[in-house]
């Protein structure tokens, strides 16, 4: 009975609400980022594996190794960089929720131009 219980529940649901599409920029040093991030993994494993088997090429390509972890490094800073330009460059809206209250001024404001155009119905 557990059994087709749990049968009868999705395994994949959809999420009604999709998320924004990054700005191209911001895209591009990602994806920049990303395949940097990934050659500098592999180098850093045959660096690995270099230094164990004693080869003579350990020390070039774990000297590469590092030169690539800074590289790699900078191009995420970049895609924070960016996004951060982006949004200051084309603006984010700010709306206030509406939880917020109006300035008490406006509101101080708004009563005293009613107080005024009501005649003397005290």
């Amino acid at each position: 009975m557990e059994h087709e219980a749990r049968s009868s529940r999705q395994l994949w649901v959809e999420d009604e609400r999709a998320r924004r599409r990054m700005p191209d920029p911001v895209r591009t040093a990602a994806v920049r980022a990303v395949m940097i991030t990934s050659v500098t993994l592999v180098q850093g494993v045959v660096a690995f594996l270099c230094s164990v088997a004693g080869s003579w090429t350990a020390f070039p390509v774990t000297v590469g190794a590092v030169v690539s972890t800074v590289v790699a490094t900078w191009s995420v800073l970049d895609v924070w960089i960016t996004r951060q330009v982006w949004r200051q460059r084309n603006g984010v809206v700010s709306e206030p929720s509406s939880t917020a209250r109006p300035p008490l001024r406006a509101k101080r404001g708004e009563d005293r131009t009613e107080a005024a155009s009501l005649p003397g119905a005290a």
